[in-house]
């Protein structure tokens, strides 16, 4: 299996490609307009559709309709458009139809700055639009990690009839990694007949499918919220993701961090371990689903004294975290956040200055 250089957004773009996703709609942003520059010179040599929609908000409109009719699709986005596709991605969760989101995430609140972020975790994982509704929300530390969750995004959507968000800060979508397309990662073809709005005749079928969001009757409202809920509580069990690093050790002190900054954590927890200090790691690579069961019991490993939770943010996993370790051990954030990152120097005196 060959490699080739690639930056990350336009490898975002490919992946989507080979895992058989031939429609996008989008509205370009910084720091993610590359996989729409990308993709609007691939996908007419795939045969596939690329738009560029008026705005943000009509696009969470077009993927809705899409999805409806049962075509795979996605979009891509930086933080303030996907906070303009909030509303379309309740509706989409509402009446459960599969797609993909990228969100190449930078600073805010407002416009804030164009430079790398993890800011947009609450968007992500505590819905960002009205309802109770969740995402499935994934995130990749490198190009290759990317490609490889924008690729299984697509069958994720589809198991789950829900939408799927990839969460990556400009980092990611910036830097140039060697990446590696991997052919089993397709997609399947879309089992779409039982639910989109796709033509009876189409399917053969005396029954329209419907696809909405509204129930009037308050019971049937209640039934279709724990309907949903059955399903994200299906996502914890069956497709919970991370990863752990240095955990075999007697560790001191417990790293909860994801995405690039994972990566820069790696690092000082090396230099760390050449001083004879022991530091272990969680990664979340699901943040919704989250690890909360890992993160309690990798907590609660007699040595460690305290649990560290470094974002490039100002303190958001910090209260996943903190209700994972349930006042176990004393919880601490620490982190940047307008592009500023967290050096791996930064993160060791920090941790000597809890020990």
């Amino acid at each position: 299996m060959g490699k080739v250089l690639m930056k990350g957004n336009e490898a975002i773009g490919e992946a989507a490609i080979r895992a058989g996703c031939l429609n996008y709609f989008a509205y370009p942003i910084t720091p993610q307009s590359e996989i729409a520059e990308y993709l609007s010179r691939r996908l007419p040599e795939s045969g596939g559709v690329y738009l560029q929609g008026e705005s943000e908000v009509a696009v969470s409109y077009m993927i809705f309709g899409a999805a409806g009719c049962g075509e795979r699709v996605f979009t891509s986005s930086s933080s303030p458009g996907i906070s303009l596709m909030s509303e379309g991605l309740s509706y989409i969760a509402g009446a459960e139809l599969p797609c993909v989101f990228v969100n190449i995430m930078r600073g805010g609140p407002g416009l804030g700055g164009i430079l790398p972020s993890q800011a947009d975790y609450f968007q992500a994982t505590k819905g960002g639009g009205h309802g109770d509704y969740h995402l499935m929300v994934l995130a990749p530390d490198s190009v290759q990690e990317a490609v490889d969750m924008v690729m299984e995004s697509f069958r994720l959507a589809e198991k789950y009839r829900n939408p799927v968000m990839i969460i990556g800060d400009g980092l990611i979508g910036q830097m140039m990694e060697p990446v590696a397309f991997r052919d089993e990662l397709k997609s399947e073809p879309l089992n779409k007949d039982v639910w989109a709005s796709n033509g009876m005749s189409t399917r053969n079928s005396k029954t329209p499918n419907l696809v909405k969001s509204l129930f009037l009757s308050p019971e049937q409202l209640n039934a279709h919220n724990l309907k949903l809920k059955a399903k994200y509580e299906q996502m914890a069990r069956e497709d919970l993701r991370f990863e752990t690093y240095n955990m075999d050790a007697d560790y001191k002190a417990l790293i909860v961090s994801f995405g690039t900054m994972s990566r820069v954590c790696r690092t000082a927890i090396d230099d760390l371990k050449e001083e004879g200090i022991d530091v272990a790691m969680l990664r979340p690579q699901t943040v919704f689903p989250f690890p909360e069961k890992a993160i309690y019991d990798a907590a609660l490993k007699k040595e460690c004294k305290i649990v560290l939770s470094i974002e490039m943010n100002m303190g958001q996993m910090v209260e996943d975290v903190e209700r994972s370790v349930k006042g176990q051990r004393p919880v601490e954030w620490y982190g940047k956040c307008g592009g500023e990152i967290p050096t791996p120097e930064e993160i060791q005196e920090l941790v000597k200055s809890r020990l």
